[in-house]
């Protein structure tokens, strides 16, 4: 078995997840999950799309590591389908499920690239949505918290020996807001602020996550969020406090919890109390973290909502802005702001940050010679890590960047439509084809790279040259006498 490569001082890498990638939905005993439900809903899903065979990972995955080798990445972060480790949400562990990843982990190490693996990226097992009390189940019930750290422990179990890097949720905020307030993805509830519980059960399994990890010895954890700048849609205070109420929704809440242990003051959306918190939560959330990953995409601008609406801010587009085909804005300067205001903000209680997502969705054919020249996404790509550098440069002290994503794949209630990958994927043949942003980024990470091992050199150079000149001035005179 190969040997878990060391991360440089800053990774470079790609990111998926296991319901967009994998397929392979009901063999090898994986149970559903509420995507699976939810994708099978008609009208849910554009054009009636399913995750059956997605990318075909689940097979496919010795030629996805071989892209990967070719990509020359330092680090790879994936997501683990609880329904396919443990279908039922509780109960044994599936062999064959855990097998996949046992298979997928040594073939990562045999070609240099360190697993990172994500434990929750939305595919919740379906039997804990389906409450048999007649409560409110998934995250709505506090049991989910617990049953999600007993998979942590079963996950760190069969891979800590290999897995260094380990993340317990990803965007937690998106998967309350859009699953649990708005009705919009998986399990399709439409509670707006009735939704918080879902929030803090995250957080709390987050939390017995980390644990059940330390426990198993897991050297470094952190929690992934979604994190938009705040735009006022004008200097009008009604739009800036729309603006304050949007980033305490959407960052503070998920990240207070996390770097100094409280919940922010929510009494800008009428909320005195959280009864769901109980004693000790969070002191378990608050529990110190190696470092907080940061998905950015766009800042979100905001304006004041009209009076008796049931949140104080609305949404609106950017003027005159770029967009990416999910006429998402791209505005680079956002993420600067992003990991300059997490520094700020949150000062040294903020663990390292990484950029575990950052990508955008380019539609384009292949040429009549074969190749797909995706001429934006390499725009895109190219001014993001400027704009990280330059955060770098004020004092965010960040450690990777993860591009979202490798693969064009299943992206969520758009279906196939959205393509965020460096490899085009043929839906009906599964064929890859790397386009020119994967070839962009190769390029950039040699040169990073390089670039990165010579300064690494040089300190290590200028450190030993400082160390033989101490080591000289401490040596004692030809007559015994010290200096």
């Amino acid at each position: 078995m190969a040997a878990t490569p060391r991360l440089p001082d800053f990774a470079w890498g790609v990111a998926t997840s296991a319901f967009q990638i994998e397929g392979a939905t009901t063999e090898d005993g994986r149970g559903p999950s509420v995507w699976d439900t939810y994708a099978g809903t008609p009208g849910k899903i554009r054009d009636g799309h399913t995750a059956a065979t997605a990318c075909d990972h689940y097979r496919r995955y010795p030629e996805d590591i071989a892209l990967m080798r070719d990509l020359g990445i330092d680090v790879y972060r994936f997501s683990i389908a609880w329904p396919r480790v443990r279908p039922g949400g509780t109960g044994p562990a599936n062999s064959a499920g855990l097998d996949f990843y046992d298979r997928l982990v040594d073939g990562l190490l045999a070609a240099g690239i360190a697993p990172m693996a994500t434990l929750y990226h939305w595919d919740l097992p379906q039997p804990l949505e389906d409450s048999a009390s007649g409560n409110p189940g998934g995250w709505l019930d506090r049991d989910t918290a617990h049953r999600f750290a007993e998979y942590a422990a079963i996950c760190a179990e069969r891979l800590g020996d290999r897995v260094r890097h380990w993340i317990t949720l990803n965007e937690p905020f998106e998967h309350m807001a859009l699953g649990y307030a708005l009705g919009q993805h998986a399990p399709g509830h439409t509670l707006l602020l009735d939704a918080l519980p879902a929030a803090h059960h995250q957080l709390l399994g987050h939390g017995l996550a980390t644990s059940a990890l330390r426990a198993a010895g897991a050297p470094f954890v952190m929690l992934t969020n979604s994190y938009t700048p705040a735009i006022p849609a004008s200097d009008d205070e009604d739009d800036e406090r729309a603006a304050a109420a949007y980033d305490l929704l959407h960052r503070r809440l998920f990240t207070d919890p996390v770097v100094h242990g409280r919940y922010p003051d929510l009494s800008a959306f009428g909320i005195d109390a959280l009864p769901f918190v109980k004693d000790g939560d969070l002191d378990a959330i608050g529990q110190p973290l190696d470092g907080l990953g940061v998905n950015y995409y766009n800042p979100t601008r905001l304006t004041a909502a009209p009076p008796g609406a049931p949140l104080p801010f609305d949404i609106v587009e950017f003027d005159d802005v770029k967009t990416t085909d999910f006429d998402w804005p791209v505005i680079p300067s956002g993420l600067t702001q992003t990991l300059v205001e997490l520094t700020h903000d949150y000062g040294t209680a903020l663990p390292p940050l990484w950029v575990t997502e950052n990508g955008c969705s380019y539609t384009v054919p292949p040429a009549a010679d074969g190749s797909i020249p995706d001429q934006d996404r390499i725009d895109y790509l190219a001014a993001h890590v400027e704009a990280l550098d330059a955060a770098i440069a004020l004092g965010a002290d960040v450690r990777g960047y993860l591009v979202w994503t490798l693969l064009d794949n299943f992206e969520w209630a758009e279906g196939y439509h959205q393509r965020f990958g460096l490899v085009h994927v043929d839906p009906e043949t599964q064929d890859r084809t790397p386009k020119a942003s994967f070839d962009w980024y190769r390029g950039h990470i040699a040169q990073r790279s390089g670039a990165m091992q010579g300064q690494s050199a040089e300190r290590s150079g200028a450190m030993q040259k400082q160390s033989e000149q101490r080591s000289e001035a401490t040596q004692e005179p030809s007559d015994g006498r010290r200096p």
